[in-house]
């Protein structure tokens, strides 16, 4: 697993690297500056991103919630105390394991594997949320098009839907495709 470690304190940041290579974890880049962060986390192209943050400011966890919108990657965030609101940032920003009250060496190896096991998770359910939205605008559209056809041509609806999926089968596209194409000509031609 690669794993990048993003700590500002190089004294904390040699703990978390020794920490993380008796665990067994070799594959460790610790990026020390905020400045440039994004291109240094996507040069390295990491499994899981550590995040030690002490006693940030509330400034400072908007800035890492900022980059954790930005990068699709599992994100664990130790910090030594929190609030509700920052928790919930946390939350909303995307971040897999918000970890309040600092971080021990044994702890390390779980954290990051539920942080992995979190985000693949999250992202399993946002990609199925994605298919059923589009399922349901391809639905919307399939039946906008066959509405047209009953109205303009006088076909009844199990015919348009047959006309649409032969016409798909026969121009190898998909019924939502051809459908959109009769919406959209439709649309431009109104009442020819």
């Amino acid at each position: 697993m690669r794993i990048a470690v993003i700590d500002e304190n190089a004294v904390r940041a040699a703990i978390i690297e020794q920490g993380l290579a008796e665990v067994g974890e070799r594959d460790v880049f610790i990026i020390s500056e905020r400045e440039g962060m994004v291109q240094a986390i996507a040069k390295i192209e990491p499994d899981v991103i550590l995040v030690d943050l002490g006693n940030p400011s509330r400034d400072m966890l908007e800035e890492y919630f900022a980059v954790s919108r930005a990068i699709a990657k599992p994100i664990a965030m130790f910090v030594d105390q929190s609030d509700e609101d920052s928790i919930a940032a946390a939350v909303d920003a995307g971040v897999s394991a918000y970890i309040v009250d600092g971080m021990s060496q044994r702890r390390l190896k779980p954290i990051l594997d539920l942080a992995v096991r979190r985000f693949n998770a999250f992202s399993h359910l946002q990609s199925e949320l994605q298919q059923a939205r589009d399922a349901l605008a391809d639905r919307s559209i399939i039946d906008k098009a066959k509405l047209i056809l009953v109205e303009k041509r006088g076909m009844t609806e199990p015919e348009a839907h047959k006309l649409l999926r032969s016409h798909a089968m026969n121009n190898n596209k998909r019924i939502a495709e051809i459908a959109e194409a009769i919406v959209t000509a439709d649309q431009l031609l109104g009442d020819f």
